[in-house]
């Protein structure tokens, strides 16, 4: 559950406007000319210009030639093949038949436009699933799934004491390999509680993942048969969502860190109750084998996402830490936590940025052009240094 989008916006839950994109004939999500482009031409709600294209925005200067892949639904964590020329990414949208969260592919051309290519489901319909990425050789996805603990929709927790938002940690979630069929080939965890949240080494070599089999939620590698595993952190609080540097030398992951008796008192009650409240969140790098952690950013807020900028020596990341609440934004820093300089301006969700292989483009999710909707979408852009 690479850090659900909904423990921070309950609508972002991932989905597409379609009945099925397995079953389409036609591609909905074709833009060739985004069928959005311009008609936003100006202002948003809060005073940042778009450009000429209707999706950028003038102060996003690391960015162009963007291009919106989903039109509608809430869509999310897009995460590129190792050849760049797909995105796998989980989507759930109960009005088109997908009442939690399925796995779909979808093409990328190579002018950085959609497809004509439909998506195509991935995953096998059953359970809820999240967290996938593509395997060497783009014909595997790994994702994690609860299926094997029932086949319907785990139930989504009540919100907590003051209203405050709780994200499930669903102990039946098992990591999964299945190819572009749909049909799964190998399961690679299979120990009790919480195993999600996988992410590959650039080389193709090695597997991080979060798991709760220590009692807490840790960092883990593994090969990519789920053989070999080692404990990676070991520092009570939730670390999670981790990332290979481009080297594959080191991890970026964002933890929360309780150190007060009341913050780690509570923690372990929401914990023992499969449940987290992550809203307090920093980032952290280490070596893959756990040695030089050290904490990145010290912003307040929630801080989180975060993928290795190309030359290894910055991060990208989202982060509230601006506005104590909404928007969540694009952010770039140094590894020493130095030079933080904001990527994107939507005013109300910037997320889940990575960088395709090649280094050329950034895929990232936004409620941006959404026509004043909750949908969340995944957008594709060309990366200017």
């Amino acid at each position: 559950m690479k850090i659900h989008v909904a423990f921070l916006l309950p609508v972002l839950l991932c989905g597409i406007l379609v009945t099925s994109c397995a079953e389409s004939t036609e591609n909905p999500h074709k833009s060739g000319d985004n069928p959005h482009a311009g008609s936003h031409h100006g202002e948003d709600a809060e005073g940042n210009k778009f450009s000429v294209d209707g999706v950028t925005y003038e102060k996003e200067v690391h960015l162009s030639n963007m291009h919106q892949f989903t039109f509608g639904g809430d869509n999310a964590e897009a995460y590129w093949s190792f050849d760049s020329n797909a995105l796998v990414f989980q989507t759930a949208n109960p009005k088109g038949g997908i009442q939690c969260d399925q796995i779909f592919v979808m093409d990328v051309d190579g002018d950085g436009t959609p497809s004509e290519t439909p998506p195509i489901r991935v995953s096998n319909a059953l359970g809820r699933t999240t967290c996938a990425y593509f395997m060497p050789g783009d014909t595997t996805v790994v994702y994690a799934s609860t299926h094997l603990g029932d086949e319907e929709c785990p139930p989504v927790p009540e919100r907590g004491a003051e209203g405050r938002y709780v994200w499930p940690i669903y102990p039946d979630y098992d990591i999964f390999e299945t190819d572009l069929q749909g049909n799964v080939v190998n399961q690679l965890t299979d120990l009790p509680g919480y195993d999600a949240e996988a992410t590959l080494s650039p080389q193709g070599d090695k597997m991080v993942f979060t798991s709760t089999r220590s009692g807490d939620l840790e960092l883990y590698t593994c090969d990519l048969d789920g053989g070999n595993v080692f404990q990676v952190t070991d520092e009570l609080g939730y670390d999670g969502g981790a990332f290979f540097s481009p080297d594959g030398e080191w991890l970026v992951w964002r933890s929360s860190r309780p150190k007060t008796p009341e913050a780690v008192s509570k923690y372990k009650e929401l914990l023992a109750n499969d449940l987290v409240e992550p809203t307090d969140m920093e980032l952290f790098v280490g070596r893959v084998d756990g040695t030089e952690i050290r904490q990145v950013t010290d912003l307040g807020g929630a801080n989180w996402a975060p993928y290795f900028h190309p030359n290894g020596d910055k991060i990208l990341f989202s982060s509230n830490h601006h506005s104590g609440g909404f928007p969540f934004n694009i952010f770039m820093i140094n590894l020493d936590g130095s030079g933080l300089e904001q990527v994107s301006f939507d005013s109300a969700f910037d997320s889940f940025p990575m960088f395709s292989p090649d280094g050329k483009r950034l895929a990232f999710s936004s409620n941006r052009n959404n026509g004043r909707t909750r949908n969340t979408n995944v957008f594709v852009a060309d990366w200017n240094d």
